[in-house]
């Protein structure tokens, strides 16, 4: 049974979740300021976060029948691997394990002086809990609208750097959105590819994502502006706060980018695309640590 919540939980999707926090954080530390235990609580939190998203994503969509003829990874309420009401059980112990760890991490980053940015990451911390379950779950789950691209951009992207950021220094710049802009539009490639595959399916069950309203072949434009333009937002913020080549070490995470856009280019098999996501989102947490290290370094 431990096996089933484990796949549940799709592993592979973390590294992806927790590349804003390392951007974010390793800035605040180029500025000078850094503490391990906030990082580690902030990773933990945004794992407990991706976790819940997950769990909810396969009940959402097993319980509509989303995922009965879907492509690529088994998932597990619609293969009855777990119940509905089990996967329910799993949602709501990750909620609240994972509240207890943002709120001790809130506690720690602003303690009693700093009251007012407590209740603020609290209330983002509550917003991401809503927007990991809302995703698929209910009548009104916003996957099916076609806005999730725009909450992952907004939490594994502005949230997660920006925040992560501000954390640590208590502040926040106008520049600091510039990689964020990057990491949000580079998760949001991994999303686009995933509906991508998933387009056909999506069609006939209802499931309206931007690929399904767009269509399969300006889904490939959208996905080469995000990858795209995510490079040009790294390169307009290094070249701003440019001192030293090492600077530009995340361009080595573009290398397999690039042959991933040749190979989406190339593709008319969309189940085909199941293989790239885990090229681009391991590229995401690679562009991560290699942007952050050169801040650093």
């Amino acid at each position: 049974m431990i096996k089933n919540y484990i796949k549940a939980a799709r592993l592979r999707t973390l590294p992806l979740s927790v590349s804003g926090i390392i951007v974010g954080s390793l800035l605040a530390k180029s500025n000078g300021e850094f503490d391990w235990i906030i990082f580690t609580l902030a990773i933990l939190t945004t794992i407990g976060f991706q976790v819940l998203s997950n769990f909810a994503n396969d009940y959402g969509d097993g319980v509509k029948g989303t995922d009965d003829n879907r492509e690529g990874e088994e998932r597990m309420v619609a293969s009855g691997a777990i119940t509905p009401k089990q996967m329910k059980k799993a949602m709501i112990v990750t909620a609240i394990i994972t509240l207890i760890v943002a709120l001790s991490l809130i506690y720690l980053a602003f303690g009693k002086d700093n009251f007012g940015y407590s209740i603020l990451f609290f209330w983002l911390g509550i917003a991401s809990i809503g927007a990991a379950i809302k995703y698929t779950v209910g009548k009104l789950a916003y996957g099916y609208s076609g806005y999730g691209d725009f909450f992952v951009f907004v939490f594994f992207g502005l949230l997660s750097v920006a925040g992560s950021y501000f954390l640590f220094t208590k502040q926040i710049n106008f520049y600091i959105f510039l990689p964020a802009f990057s990491i949000g539009m580079l998760s949001t490639a991994v999303l686009n590819l995933n509906n991508m595959r998933d387009r056909k399916n999506d069609e006939k069950v209802g499931k309206n994502t931007i690929v399904v309203k767009i269509g399969g072949e300006f889904a490939k434009y959208y996905h080469y502006y995000l990858v795209g333009a995510s490079l040009l937002f790294a390169l307009g913020y290094t070249t701003i706060n440019y001192t030293k080549p090492i600077q530009f070490l995340f361009l080595i995470a573009y290398i397999p980018l690039l042959k991933h856009l040749l190979f989406v280019y190339k593709n008319r098999d969309e189940a085909q695309l199941d293989g790239q996501l885990k090229i681009v989102a391991l590229s995401t947490f690679l562009f991560g640590i290699l942007f952050g290290i050169g801040q650093v370094v």
